[in-house]
């Protein structure tokens, strides 16, 4: 029996549609609270006008149900249990193979609110827009009412949304990235606050006609609304753009929310290492995408007794502690990861986690069963079926998976998950870590001399924006803290909200603050840094420098390693290029800071004092040199 025939019971009034409601085995759950829920379901039913509502209740059974259902359905393939049990593959429309950035917007009451940086539109004039979009979007199919909790359900950290949506693939996908199910609920029934986030895929079905294997709109909109948190996504099955949970809940609301509250939330990985003696130290890492951060999440050490246990790998909520630390949680419980690029040779942690109960996007399909895309192994294999699901061969000339194929499994997979990865208080963090794709300019590790330098770090963080520019450095993208796409409110008075953080850790436990860069290159191109599992000897330093067991030699940009200080043990790296590593040049360093004001401009006099003083300071400091 299908999910959509169980418990049924017809509602109805002349003054809304009649919807067919479908309630999943809830518990008798009361309270104020979930009164409320229930009442905008219907409000959001009665716009949308689905032919069935099933609310989530997050059990195995109902998972295995959605996914048989989407198979029978033609919208998942079942992949070969004997090579990847439990995991199947999905194929999007070659229309909706992203994030739609230029499709996301800020609806804040006041446009200064949203910033330069966000695509800001008024709240009134984007409801005007989005709502005829909504009305009738879900006719002809289940509207499902998701309760997840980002974080452990109850956790001091922690904080719930509901998403409803009309695409089974999203629902699957929620519950291996969140929390999900009737605990929830009843977190909601006692009264706790929740975003309420609202999806559809905007292809409603008329009586007969035949539903597709991704269905979506060319029109689409994901709209945050800071004042209210609230999210409407339109369109789009996609990724972030159908996971509300993730980029839209997880950063764009809950930075906003951290900011009035007094945390943050962060586009960062979370990891534990631990030195040979045993002991533990926390780091969380902001890096843009394509510079290394899954890796580092699941890094292991090329150091003899060295070992690394992941904690998260795209996103951490900080929260400063009655102690003077700042504790951090891993909100999400799965991994949404890029899979081009992933493989034996660069994380095969991440291989190994891949081996079942995954779901994979627009990644090719063996005759096997298996998947495959490019960089999972060195050799493809002499045919497939592409991530369109048109033959391929080697000789084909083109890639066989999507450049943004994903895979979604849950972290607990992951070989290296620490045991205590999902705890409520979260860990305390020793370092946090910024860095960016620079072949040029950037050590390959600088200390930030305290926290408001550590802000001003991160307030600069920048890649070239393409390799045939490497190397210019006035060619740069720009990526504070790698939130660009994804804070919530004006980037301004959010480097303005790391300072107070700061203010409120004592400045002995306070995390050290370090800049990495693994992508340096020398002049003949080539990369100077071996990167990867070597990576772990930055990090050995970084914590001896915690420890007080290293100096540091100070230079105009923040203090920088002996090199001799380096634990080089088992790789080769010349003198030169060490050289080359660690070296500043002032005049190229006075440039950057000359892009820096330009881009401290945009902001129309918000950035805070302490970062201008910072600037100067720089300038002071190179001038000298």
């Amino acid at each position: 029996m299908a999910l959509a025939d169980i418990f049924t019971r017809t509602e109805g009034s002349s003054a809304r549609p009649t919807v067919t409601r479908t309630y999943g085995e809830l518990p008798a759950v009361q309270g104020e609270g979930m009164a409320a829920l229930r009442a905008w379901v219907d409000e959001i039913a009665a716009l949308t006008q689905p032919a069935r509502v099933h609310w989530i209740e997050g059990s195995r059974a109902e998972n295995d149900a959605l996914l048989r259902e989407m198979v029978d359905e033609g919208k998942l393939i079942k992949l070969n249990p004997e090579w990847r049990p439990g995991s199947y593959l999905a194929r999007s429309h070659p229309s909706d193979v992203a994030r739609t950035e230029a499709r996301t917007f800020i609806a804040s009451e006041r446009e200064e609110d949203a910033g330069p940086t966000n695509n800001w539109v008024a709240p009134d004039e984007i409801r005007a827009t989005i709502t005829p979009l909504f009305e009738g979007s879900m006719k002809g199919r289940t509207m499902y009412v998701v309760p997840f909790s980002m974080g452990p359900v109850g956790g001091p950290l922690s904080h719930i949304g509901v998403q409803v949506t009309d695409s089974a693939y999203a629902v699957t996908s929620i519950g291996i990235m969140t929390r999900v199910g009737t605990e929830v609920l009843r977190e909601i029934a006692g009264g706790a606050p929740w975003v309420k986030t609202v999806h559809s895929v905007g292809a409603p079905l008329q009586p007969g006609e035949q539903d597709v294997a991704w269905p979506c709109n060319d029109e689409k909109y994901i709209v945050h609304f800071p004042d209210t948190l609230e999210v409407w996504s339109y369109g789009s099955g996609y990724g972030g753009n159908a996971i509300l949970a993730k980029k839209c809940f997880a950063l764009r609301i809950a930075s906003v929310i951290g900011r009035d509250e007094g945390w943050l939330a962060e586009h960062m990985l979370l990891i534990r290492v631990i030195d040979p003696a045993g002991r533990a130290y926390h780091l969380a890492a902001a890096f843009p995408s394509a510079c290394g951060k899954t890796n580092l999440a699941m890094l292991r050490p090329t150091i003899p007794g060295w070992r690394v246990e992941t904690l998260g790998d795209d996103i951490a909520w900080l929260r400063p502690g009655e102690d003077g630390r700042l504790w951090a949680i891993n909100p999400e419980a799965g991994f949404f990861g890029v899979a081009p690029g992933t493989g034996q040779s660069t994380n095969v942690t991440a291989v190994e986690t891949l081996w079942g109960n995954t779901i994979f996007t627009n990644v090719a399909l063996r005759p096997d069963g298996d998947v495959w895309w490019e960089g999972l192994t060195d050799e493809p294999p002499a045919e497939l079926t592409d991530w369109e699901g048109k033959p391929w061969t080697p000789a084909s000339g083109r890639p066989a998976a999507h450049p943004n194929s994903r895979f979604t499994v849950a972290a607990a997979q992951c070989p290296q998950i620490a045991g205590d990865w999902d705890a409520p208080q979260g860990v305390p963090l020793d370092a946090i870590l910024f860095g960016g794709r620079r072949a040029t300019n950037v050590p390959l590790v600088v200390e930030a001399t305290d926290w408001t330098h550590g802000v001003f770090m991160g307030s600069n963080i920048s890649s070239e924006k393409t390799a045939a520019q490497e190397g210019t450095v006035g060619e740069l993208r720009r990526d504070p803290f790698a939130m660009l796409p994804f804070c919530g409110y004006n980037m301004a008075d959010y480097f303005a909200h790391w300072l107070k953080v700061g203010q409120k850790l004592r400045f002995d436990r306070a995390p050290r603050v370090f800049q990495v860069n693994w992508f340096r290159k020398g002049a003949d191109g080539r990369f100077l840094w071996p990167g990867f599992g070597d990576n772990s000897r930055v990090i050995d330093w970084i914590i001896r420098r915690i420890e007080g067991e290293v100096g540091a030699v100070d230079s105009p940009i923040g203090r920088l390693p002996e090199p001799s200080d380096l634990d080089l043990d088992g790789i080769e790296v010349s003198q030169a290029d060490l050289d080359e590593l660690f070296a500043v040049d002032p005049q190229l360093w006075l440039r950057e800071a000359d892009l820096t004001e330009e881009f401290y401009r945009t902001f129309d006099g918000r950035v805070p004092a302490p970062l201008w003083a910072e600037l100067a300071a720089l300038r002071y400091r190179l001038q000298r040199a």
